[in-house]
């Protein structure tokens, strides 16, 4: 395989899962009769340009299908992040109602439902139909389509170019990075700015975040890289931050390197300093990452066992992709997690895939009354031991297993 971004030959392997299936793939009882696909799934680095990615074997098209599961408004505190994204960026960037806001992967359109509110004109472009309908339902402008180049310029042609584009945990999860970050400078206007959010690539190394990686990711980025790759298409980074969501994750600024009148700041260089420190362009910095992850694995297959063994009943929550790379990876099975309890109602009645766990609406947790809940989108901890704080009244208590073995009361 060679490097999706410069087309150097890869070699070096950040870790190798061994094999899954599509992490959104969620299952029905009619689809429980017939085979999964299983991938291959190991992560790549390349060694001329630093990009980390998935190995190649899955389109876009299949893992962004039109039974996609994942709604981003589910999450309260997404929801939070986002109205706060919007009135910061209306401030910062003087958003009015001549403006023009893109998002990118809108989802369900939970963040542009907040730039509608203040008035300002948006559009969406969002591939899965079932994330796209709810949008809409919002009374959201939604292009249900792939974005790259190609749309960039039928857009641009029609004179629908962007002051701003939103791009939320979408950059990681294109096959074409170059050619969808060409699509941003296609459609910016002169003075546009373009906001990218991701999960930053040194928390996952260094928090072991290794549940993070499945088919629907092809990248896992750093900023040192994103420069490059944003250079070579015709874009600036003028600004960057770091926050909390998705386990440590930077949102990045970036204008057309041609017209953008934002100066650089200097958390920019800091940053790249600080990636330049721990060394994500060298070899060694990928090194023990295998070795960490099994750690974890065996951890956490080892406590389902032995609580099993001591009589004591588990359930999951939150039907994650995150959490169908831990299960797969450690081999769990519903004789380990009966069920998976998650809020939204287009995963319950499903299953699990790989593991086959069914996916149940929250009553079933009051009946079961378990000694621990196993949360596996582990990110959202917090929101999730507040929202199931009764679980303490018969004495149980939350379990994570990233980075590494929790279990609190």
């Amino acid at each position: 395989m060679k490097c999706r971004h410069c087309g150097a030959p890869l070699r070096l392997v950040l870790v190798d899962l061994g094999s899954a299936p599509l992490s959104n793939a969620y299952l029905t009882r009619e689809t429980l009769k017939q085979p999964e696909k299983w991938y291959p799934l190991r992560v790549l680095v390349c060694e001329t340009c630093w990009l980390v990615q998935t190995e190649d074997f899955v389109k876009a098209e299949d893992s962004f299908d039109a039974e996609y599961s994942y709604f981003s408004g589910f999450s309260t505190s997404w929801l939070a992040h986002v109205e706060r994204y919007v009135a910061d960026m209306a401030d910062r960037f003087k958003l009015t109602e001549k403006s023009h806001v893109v998002e990118v992967a809108a989802n369900d359109g939970s963040l542009l439902e907040y730039v509608k509110n203040r008035g300002i004109p948006c559009t969406g472009i969002e591939p899965t139909a079932s994330t796209a309908a709810a949008a809409r339902g919002k009374g959201i402008s939604i292009i249900e389509h792939f974005f790259g180049s190609d749309l960039a310029s039928q857009l641009a042609s029609e004179s629908r170019h962007a002051d701003l584009i939103v791009a939320n945990n979408v950059l990681g999860h294109v096959p074409d990075i170059n050619d969808f970050v060409t699509g941003f400078r296609l459609l910016l206007k002169p003075d546009g700015i373009a906001t990218f959010e991701f999960p930053h690539l040194t928390k996952l190394i260094s928090a072991n975040e290794f549940d993070t990686i499945y088919h629907e990711h092809f990248s896992y980025l750093s900023l040192t890289v994103i420069e490059r790759i944003f250079k070579e298409s015709g874009l600036l980074v003028f600004d960057v931050e770091e926050h909390e969501t998705h386990g440590g994750s930077l949102r990045v600024f970036a204008q057309c390197a041609d017209s953008g009148e934002h100066a650089r700041s200097g958390r920019v260089d800091q940053l790249l300093e600080c990636e330049r420190h721990v060394g994500v362009a060298t070899r060694k910095y990928y090194s023990g990452f295998q070795e960490r992850t099994d750690k974890i694995k065996d951890e956490f297959a080892r406590f389902l066992i032995e609580s099993k063994r001591d009589g004591k009943t588990l359930v999951g929550y939150g039907a994650a992709a995150k959490g169908n790379t831990l299960m797969n990876y450690a081999g769990v099975r519903s004789d380990l997690i009966p069920f998976v309890v998650d809020k939204n109602p287009a995963k319950q009645g499903k299953f699990m895939p790989g593991s086959r766990i069914p996916i149940v609406s929250e009553n079933q947790l009051q009946t079961a009354k378990p000694a621990y809940v196993v949360i596996l989108p582990w990110n959202i901890a917090e929101e999730v031991q507040n929202q199931l704080a009764y679980v303490k009244e018969w004495g149980g208590k939350f379990v994570t297993a990233i980075p590494r073995l929790n279990i609190s009361g």
